[in-house]
């Protein structure tokens, strides 16, 4: 082997030495903070499982009933302002009731349930959509769910504040340790929006709700290299 042939490997090698230690390198000169920001909002938006269970003798007897209650229900949320593309069946179920006496089992008759979800865009009229549904007929409800319609701008502005407070903690860091602040190399969202608030209970007449108020939180991990 020639002395210009070892010395073109010996360049190679010294190469590809420092490319595999660069990482290693530039690792130790980063700063890895997590920030996180919050929004306080009141929601704007309730949805409602509402409707109607009812029994009869006979499968036609109870699906005849629950059909005449839950046509004067459907037509009291309606006249309450509620447009037709915000009520929807979420349930609707036919079942057998049976009475177990003395090991010998009887046929009592049907249960028919029909159950709807509403969008109310106004929170405010939630209390006199529930009373006018109950007055209607309605006599089940499995819940009501709070919920922040324009959810995605205010998480932009939780996302603004996370990413501010990353860099308050990044920059206190580097001062500690005697470096500068950097470029930022690398921002991971983690976690997930807030959760629907869900309250479930059946009311009589003049029905308190109080939604109070969701907080959107955003949490990020943020890398910055450090300087001297």
């Amino acid at each position: 082997m020639t002395m210009q042939k070892m010395r073109i490997l010996f360049s190679a090698f010294m190469i590809a030495a420092a490319a595999y230690a660069l990482p290693a390198q530039a690792a130790e000169k980063l700063v890895t903070v997590t920030g996180q920001g919050t929004m306080s909002v009141a929601p704007d938006t309730a949805m409602i499982r509402i409707g109607v269970t009812s029994q009869g003798k006979t499968a036609k007897d109870a699906s005849d009933s629950n059909a005449k209650q839950m046509t004067a229900v459907m037509t009291a949320i309606k006249n309450s302002g509620i447009a037709e593309r915000d009520i929807r069946t979420s349930r609707l179920s036919l079942q057998p009731q049976y009475e177990n006496k003395s090991g010998t089992t009887r046929l009592l008759g049907f249960r028919v349930t029909n159950q709807l979800t509403v969008t109310i865009r106004n929170i405010a009229t939630l209390p006199a959509i529930l009373d006018r549904a109950i007055a209607a007929g309605a006599n089940e409800m499995s819940g009501i769910e709070f919920v922040v319609s324009e959810q995605s701008k205010l998480l932009d502005q939780a996302r603004d504040a996370a990413i501010a407070d990353a860099h308050r903690k990044a920059a206190l860091y580097a001062h500690a340790a005697g470096a500068k602040l950097g470029r930022v190399v690398a921002i991971t969202e983690e976690g997930a929006p807030a959760p629907l608030r869900p309250l479930a209970a059946m009311r009589a007449s003049a029905v308190p709700v109080a939604p109070g108020e969701q907080t959107l939180r955003a949490t990020v991990a943020v890398s910055y290299e450090l300087t001297q």
